[in-house]
């Protein structure tokens, strides 16, 4: 059975929902591959622009450019004071709108499992960067529990409900990872897990902040009022708060990175 596309077209939804998270995991990233300054990046599957703010702020770039197919997500990026200078355009990871050797660094960050066919993308990636250039992604570990919000998913289905997932999960997993990135012919190949953790301010944050999920929004709203409470004392159950009703929760993401070849 065909399962409902997960679309995010909510800026300010999104920044609440994931950007947060988004920021965390990215920090780690940037930190791991180590840019050099003045590069020409690309962020593709940028979104609301929340990781492509900070890599501005960690990495000084001498130029960027952003790719998303959601118009809307796009509108809250150019909002951001930091982003005035980046071109921003709307368009697709599997044909990317630029040329051969156009920058010096893509990254994909939490979008690789959304691309229908993700060999794809980073063969575009490999294709648009310089040779010596890098093509890195994080993703969250979908079948390793990594996912932020896997509680309350796990939770939904355990009700025998389906929740929409993204068309390729499959691509998070470390070892695929790596797969498609040796397929694309890079080189110098490494990957790497990432753990984080957020704190919410208490459960109903948590649970407001997980409703502006695409995959969970429209399925909770369709709950009866007894079914979404026993749901909501079921997940309160899995996260259990400190003395002042703070909730820590943990994700974890899987992150890979190489080299386009040099002929």
């Amino acid at each position: 059975m065909k399962t409902e596309q997960i679309r995010f077209d909510d800026g300010a939804s999104y920044e609440r929902y994931m950007g947060k998270w988004s920021q965390l995991a990215g920090e780690a990233f940037l930190d791991w591959i180590a840019p050099a300054r003045g590069q020409r990046w690309l962020d593709v599957g940028c979104g609301n622009g929340a990781f492509t703010e900070m890599l501005i702020g960690h990495s000084a770039p001498v130029a960027v450019e952003g790719v998303d197919p959601s118009a809307q997500q796009l509108i809250y990026a150019r909002t951001r004071p930091a982003l005035g200078n980046v071109k921003f355009i709307e368009g697709d990871a599997m044909a990317l709108p630029y040329g051969e050797d156009s920058f010096d660094i893509a990254v994909m960050p939490l979008v690789i499992f959304f691309v229908p066919e993700p060999a794809k993308g980073v063969a575009e990636m490999a294709r648009v960067v310089r040779p010596g250039g890098v093509v890195a992604a994080y993703a969250w570990d979908m079948y390793g529990g990594g996912f932020p919000y896997d509680a309350l998913l796990s939770e939904i289905r355990g009700l025998g409900i389906a929740v929409p997932k993204p068309p390729s999960p499959e691509a998070s997993r470390i070892d695929d990872m790596r797969n498609l990135w040796a397929e694309a012919g890079l080189d110098d190949i490494e990957t790497r897990a990432i753990e984080v953790s957020r704190t919410f301010a208490d459960f109903d944050d948590f649970w407001e902040t997980a409703r502006g999920a695409p995959s969970v929004g429209a399925t909770l709203a369709r709950l009866t009022g007894e079914d979404l409470e026993s749901l909501k004392a079921r997940v309160r159950e899995r996260l259990p708060a400190d003395a002042e009703g703070r909730i820590t929760y943990s994700a974890r993401a899987n992150a890979v990175k190489g080299r386009v070849r040099q002929y």
